[in-house]
């Protein structure tokens, strides 16, 4: 199995970002609640995921904000394997459902997959499947993963 880096440092840091929201702190305030000094440049960077976390410095940001690292990469792993290592599930009644212009090719591959006899409701697809929807789309894999979690409906805990 192979790991999308970037898609990986970059789920980490909305997830990173999603936290300190929650705590309602700005990245100033946050910076108050570490133990070591972080510029507010670093802590951006994070959040953006143009820049690798050492592992001890990811459990510094949890722990001020209240949260297991444990927890944080649970849910960026979800996000990025959707629960199975290097595939990501779809919900193709939710796909059919969805109406943005850019995710037509891929509405009509799910309109076909549920009319087929017996057809399940959830497929689960490999990177290189999600790579050829996303060409299909014209979009890059990380940008049409983005689309597909938001048509989930499935809030991240």
């Amino acid at each position: 199995m192979r790991i999308d880096n970037d898609l990986y440092q970059r789920i980490l840091g909305e997830e990173l970002r999603k936290l300190r929201r929650r705590r309602g702190w700005t990245r100033k305030e946050l910076n108050q609640h570490l133990q070591s000094d972080i510029s507010l440049q670093t802590l951006a960077t994070y959040e953006l995921g143009t820049r690798q976390c050492s592992v001890v410095r990811l459990v510094e940001l949890c722990l001020a904000m209240d949260e297991l690292p444990q927890d944080l990469l649970a849910r960026v792993h979800r996000r990025v394997f959707a629960d199975e290592p290097g595939k990501v599930r779809l919900d193709l009644t939710r796909i059919v459902a969805d109406e943005r212009t850019e995710l037509l090719p891929l509405r009509r591959w799910a309109e076909g997959r549920l009319r087929q006899p017996g057809a399940a409701r959830e497929v689960r697809l490999d990177r290189a499947a999600m790579s050829w929807m996303a060409q299909l789309c014209n979009l890059t894999v990380p940008e049409l993963l983005d689309r597909l979690h938001a048509i989930s409906g499935v809030e991240d805990d």
